[in-house]
C-alpha cells in the first residue's frame, strides 16, 4: 500500500511540475485572425502581411476574417466573446481607443476583455480627391471646400473608423463641414475615390499610396512629420499650410482576456519576429509605413498605450460635440 501512495505521488508532483498541454500543443491548428474591416483596406493588408509572415514561426496557417460593422464593434466584440484559447485574434486599429467616447452602450469592454499582444503600426493618413477634383493643391482644396461648404462629400468608413476621425480633425483644423458619405470598409471608399463618386476621401496611407504612385488619384497632404520616402511629392499637412491637420492610425493586436500568459509569449513572439521580417518590412516600406520598435510589440507597452489613447480621443471627441450614439 505504501509504494502505492509514493508512486501516486510521484505522478502527482510530476503533473503539477510539467506544463500545461496548451503551452507544448499551441497552435495544433489554424488561427483565426479577425480584421473588423471590409477586405482591401487598410487593416486587412496589414493582417495579410502579418498573417504570413507569423504562420511561419507558429507553423499554423493564420486565416483573415473581416467581420464589418459599426465601426468595427461588431468585429471586436466577437473577439471579445471568443474562447481564450488563441485561436481567435484581432487586429483593431485606434478605434479601440475612441469606441468608449462614441458608443453609449459598448457590449465589450475595450480595455478590460482583451489581452493586449503588442503595437505593430502607426499610419500616417492621406488626404486624396477624386481625379477631377478643382484644386491643385491642400490650399486650393480648403479654398474649394470653405467655398461650397457641404455640397463636397467626403468618404467616410462609419462612427469610430480612421476615415471618421481623419475627417473630424480636418473639418476641425479648416473650420468648414462636408457631407459623409458612409461606406463599409476603406475598400469600398477607396474605389469610389478613384473612380469619382465622392470628392475627397482620408484614409491610412497603407490604401491611396499606390494609385497616388500611379497618378490615378492626387494626393494633398500626408498627416506625417515628414514627407513619405514613397510619396516625396506629397507634402506633409504642416508643410501644406494646415498643422493642426495631425492624426495617424495605430494599429495594435489582442486576444481574448484570460489567455493563457504561454500562448499571449508564442504570439508576441512571433508578432516581434514578424515585425522584423524583411518581406514585411519592405512592403510596409512601399505602403509608407513602418513596423514599431520591439520593445512597443508587447502586452505592457499596448496596455499602455491604448489607456493613453483611450483618455486623448475621449476629450477630442467630447470637444468635437459628438455625443455617444
Amino acid at each position: 500500500m505504501k509504494f502505492f501512495k509514493t508512486i501516486f505521488l510521484l505522478l502527482l508532483l510530476l503533473s503539477l511540475r510539467a506544463p500545461p498541454a496548451f503551452a507544448q500543443e499551441y497552435p495544433n491548428r489554424p488561427i483565426t485572425l479577425v480584421v473588423p474591416f471590409s477586405a482591401g483596406g487598410p487593416g486587412d493588408v496589414i493582417a495579410r502581411l502579418l498573417g504570413t509572415s507569423m504562420s511561419a514561426t507558429l507553423k499554423q496557417s493564420i486565416v483573415i476574417e473581416n467581420v464589418v460593422g459599426a465601426g468595427g464593434t461588431i468585429g471586436t466584440n466577437r473577439v471579445a466573446k471568443a474562447a481564450p484559447d488563441g485561436y481567435t485574434l484581432l487586429l483593431m486599429h485606434v478605434g479601440q481607443a475612441t469606441a468608449p467616447a462614441l458608443y453609449a452602450k459598448l457590449p465589450f469592454d475595450p480595455i478590460g476583455d482583451f489581452a493586449p499582444i503588442g503595437l505593430v503600426t502607426d499610419v500616417p493618413m492621406l488626404l486624396v480627391a477624386r481625379a477631377n477634383f478643382p484644386a491643385k493643391d491642400l490650399k486650393e482644396l480648403v479654398a474649394y471646400v470653405r467655398a461650397q461648404g457641404d455640397k463636397v462629400t467626403y468618404g467616410n468608413v462609419g462612427l469610430g473608423s480612421a476615415s471618421h476621425l481623419c475627417g473630424l480633425m480636418f473639418m476641425n483644423a479648416i473650420d468648414a463641414k462636408l457631407t459623409p458619405i458612409y461606406y463599409k470598409g476603406g475598400g469600398p471608399a477607396l474605389n469610389d475615390i478613384i473612380a469619382g463618386h465622392i470628392d475627397v476621401y482620408c484614409d491610412p496611407a497603407t490604401g491611396p499610396t499606390p494609385h497616388i504612385q500611379a497618378g490615378t488619384i492626387p494626393g494633398y497632404a500626408i498627416t506625417s512629420k515628414k514627407r513619405a520616402a514613397t510619396l516625396p511629392n506629397v507634402p506633409t499637412s504642416a508643410e501644406a499650410g494646415v498643422p493642426a491637420f495631425d492624426v495617424t492610425t495605430w494599429y495594435g493586436m489582442y486576444a481574448p482576456r484570460n489567455t493563457p500568459k504561454p500562448i499571449v509569449d508564442a504570439l508576441v513572439a512571433a508578432l516581434q519576429k514578424a515585425l522584423k521580417d524583411p518581406p514585411l518590412v519592405n512592403r510596409f516600406a512601399e505602403l509608407s509605413m513602418t513596423p514599431v520598435e520591439q520593445e512597443q510589440a508587447t502586452p505592457a507597452a499596448l496596455d499602455a498605450f491604448l489607456r493613453a489613447e483611450t483618455a486623448k480621443w475621449s476629450r477630442i471627441i467630447k470637444q468635437a460635440g459628438i455625443e455617444p450614439q
